[in-house]
């Protein structure tokens, strides 16, 4: 099943796990929304500035550095996803608490693992 997924800390630099990311979700059939500082695009998809709410995300998936979140917490909260993937280097308590108390499902994880075992 298709599940619509941010990816947060999006980069058009081939070097990033978060680029990884967005293009295995993409070949695992997963519609992405990909949201970075940087300009550009990845599997295809435009890098959006955390600006527009999206409405219809299952997963957000995050690759920005816990010091770097604060700034985020009411993008990712307001934009009510499913669940909240922390990949190694992004685990947050604050926001793992602050999204569990909205009803969000929080998982410590790698997306790129997720997906090559069948678990995502």
């Amino acid at each position: 099943m298709a599940k619509k997924t941010l990816v947060l800390g999006a980069t058009p630099d081939p070097g990033r796990y978060a680029y990884l990311a967005s293009n295995k979700l993409v070949n695992y059939g997963h519609p992405i929304v990909n949201v970075g500082l940087k300009r550009g695009e990845v599997a295809g998809v435009p890098i959006e500035k955390p600006e527009t709410i999206h409405n219809d995300i299952d997963t957000v998936t995050l690759y920005v550095g816990t010091a770097n979140q604060h700034s985020l917490y009411n993008y990712i909260l307001d934009t009510k996803p499913k669940r909240i993937i922390f990949n190694p280097g992004t685990e947050n308590s604050e926001l793992e608490r602050l999204a569990r108390e909205k009803g969000i499902e929080t998982e410590r994880s790698c997306t790129l693992v997720m997906l090559s075992i069948g678990n995502y």
